[in-house]
């Protein structure tokens, strides 16, 4: 048997060899320090057979950045996890423990509930089996002697999950522990040189709030004590960061339970809520956009043309109107534009019709799920659907990435893309699949934008391009959407006349470029740490009169600088010069005028956010500002 290699030369190895052979084949060091198998773009276990002619990549101990390095060192971190927890709670039923991004998790029913402060009991334990040492066996079983092995154990978790897995049941085992496992795994745990237990939370078996609430145990693992440390710095300056804490001090939004996933906007979140969506207005309108509006509530036959009934309905909210007509909140914006388009004759003239329309959306996202800005009940996208004949799409796609780049930059962000391909429950023929995935791909590759491809992860009615930013601390965030869309038109009927005298349906391209209004607010103040640019700052201007008598000459410059168009206060309180000062570097407010005896409209003290001050006149004050703006 031969396999290939990553230089393209040829490794010849017996039949039913490992990775782990063809580590060692190469040599004793790379075998010694390998820990993963890439093939073809999936991971493999080292210790899984080869076949004849694929194509393989060693990963070693030295590709300490690498993320399937490091998915595999913290699956098996989440392993020795799972044995301290044992060892240390006798009774203790183990569910799941996943590599996830930036570490692992693993969910546990404990006998009584147990508090963060046992973490660092559970991670003496797992230092403990790290000195030790451990090694990882695999072994393939039937479901019947899997079921055994884990009734046994009074492990229920397991066993249901032995029911319903596919494939090849495997087991892996360190020390006493055996866990019921895909893998893969490292051969041993030498690797593990830094693990950290981060957190407790609930969590829901399987994902369902009408199973057994668990509790999950996150932690994370790397190659290094250096590594781990900075991952915990961003993790620091992550939690100073957390949009639900700024939004409560900054007095933008709060959360309540009287309305789970839905937040109130205060003044000032609304503020920069308006801002964005003057952006978008104001950017629509020249790039030829019509703004629309359409109904919350449709009858189900809409869903059901849509095909949301049948793809979306379990994130759906269901209205009793009290008779036989059944209705529901719309949680997408194109039936509303399908109907739109159909309620008159089109010619191909027409095209392309750019509908856009900044509605409420509601989806039924599961309680547990729910998270701050980021995960929400209620959402506003910067939604639009444009329909074009096939010769337009190539030009449309063109002028979405352009304004795509457009907006981003208005926040020093680059857009990333990511190329979701057909999945396996889609409407539509396999060659109109090829045509949309194929101008969406061409488009990406003319405006040269970095994108990875992801197979499968399509929506059921076309391919779609998920735009993604990363903010200040490196942390990667799936923003907006461009979605080619040969099946809704087709569902609907809706047709125009072309130049041929026939009827043709259109294509549509569903696009939302911030996406979420509520979680890319979410993400600025995060990106941010609230500290907002001067155009999306709530208040932009702060004046502090020094005493009584500046009062009134304070007032007159806040005027002027209102009649220009700009955001201010003027903090009259009867407090020091100083904690006012203060106080307006804890709201962030990006320019402080102190306004005294020296003071007047032509000599103005200005502080920036930061410190830096600068004397200047109000005329010249208003042209600075002016170039703030986007």
């Amino acid at each position: 048997m031969k396999v290939v290699l990553p230089d393209a030369t040829e490794l010849e190895l017996p039949d039913g060899a490992t990775g782990l052979d063809a580590a060692r084949a190469i040599g004793p060091k790379l075998a010694e320090q390998a820990v993963l198998l890439r093939s073809n773009g999936s991971v493999q276990d080292l210790r899984d057979p080869l076949e004849g002619g694929q194509q393989i990549q060693i990963i070693t101990t030295r590709d300490t950045d690498d993320p399937d390095a490091l998915y595999v060192l913290r699956h098996s971190a989440a392993h020795l996890l799972a044995e301290a927890v044992r060892r240390l709670y006798p009774g203790v039923k183990i569910a799941i423990g996943p590599p996830i991004e930036n570490g692992f998790y693993y969910d546990f029913e404990f006998p009584e509930p147990i508090r963060e402060e046992e973490l660092e009991k559970v991670e003496a334990e797992i230092a403990r089996e790290l000195k030790e040492g451990r090694e990882w066996s695999r072994e393939e079983v039937d479901a019947e002697q899997a079921k055994r092995i884990f009734s046994e154990q009074g492990e229920n978790y397991k066993v249901e999950l032995v029911d319903t897995a596919d494939g090849p049941i495997t087991l892996y085992t360190q020390g006493d522990f055996t866990d019921l496992c895909r893998g893969p795994h490292l051969q041993n745990s030498k690797p593990i040189k830094a693990l950290k237990l981060t957190s407790l939370a609930g969590a829901y078996w399987r994902g369902d709030e009408h199973n057994k609430q668990l509790t999950r145990i996150y932690g994370t693992a790397f190659y290094s004590q250096e590594d781990l440390d900075r991952h915990l710095e961003r993790l620091e300056e992550a939690r100073k960061r957390d949009h639900r804490r700024l939004g409560r001090d900054l007095d933008l939004f709060h959360l309540s339970e009287h309305a789970p996933g839905s937040p109130f906007w205060h003044p000032k979140g609304m503020v920069i809520w308006n801002a964005l969506e003057d952006l978008r207005r104001q950017e629509n309108l020249k790039r030829g956009y019509d703004e629309v509006k359409t109904p919350l509530l449709y009858d189900i036959e809409t869903y059901i043309t849509s095909g949301h009934y049948d793809n979306y309905k379990e994130n759906m909210f269901f209205v009793d109107t009290g008779g036989e007509e059944r209705m529901a909140l719309k949680p997408m914006n194109c039936p509303g534009h399908m109907l739109l388009f159909g309620s008159e004759l089109r010619s191909y003239r027409d095209l392309p019709i750019r509908y856009a329309e900044s509605s409420t959306l509601h989806r039924n996202e599961p309680g547990g799920t729910l998270h701050g800005l980021f995960r929400v009940r209620h959402i506003t996208q910067d939604d639009a659907h444009v329909f074009v004949t096939e010769d337009q799409i190539q030009d449309e796609i063109d002028g979405m990435i352009d304004f795509v780049t457009f907006l981003y930059n208005q926040f020093g962000v680059v857009a990333r893309a990511e190329l979701s391909t057909r999945p396996e429950n889609r409407l539509g023929t396999d060659e109109q699949w090829d045509r949309a995935e194929a101008a969406l791909e061409a488009a990406l590759e003319r405006h040269g934008m970095d994108y990875v491809i992801s197979p499968g992860e399509g929506t059921f009615y076309g391919p779609k391009i998920d735009l993604h930013m990363t903010d200040v601390l490196g942390r990667s965030w799936q923003m907006g959407t461009i979605q080619l869309d040969y099946q809704m038109p087709m569902q609907f009927g809706l047709t125009y006349m072309g130049a041929d005298n026939r009827e043709h349906h259109p294509v549509v391209i569903h696009r939302a470029l911030l996406g979420s209004l509520e979680r890319f607010i979410g993400v600025l103040i995060e990106h941010y740490g609230g500290a907002f640019p001067f155009w999306l700052a709530p208040v932009q201007v702060r004046i502090i009169p020094v005493g009584e008598t500046h009062r009134a000459a304070a007032a007159e410059i806040a005027r002027g600088l209102r009649e220009a168009g700009f955001r201010v206060d003027v903090d009259e309180r009867d407090e020091t010069v100083g904690k006012r000062i203060r106080e307006g570097e804890l709201e962030k407010i990006p320019k402080v005028i102190v306004y005294g005896d020296r003071e007047s409209a032509e000599s103005l003290s200005v502080r920036d956010r930061g410190g830096e001050q600068y004397q200047t006149g109000l005329v010249d004050l208003v042209r600075e500002l002016a170039t703030l703006r986007p």
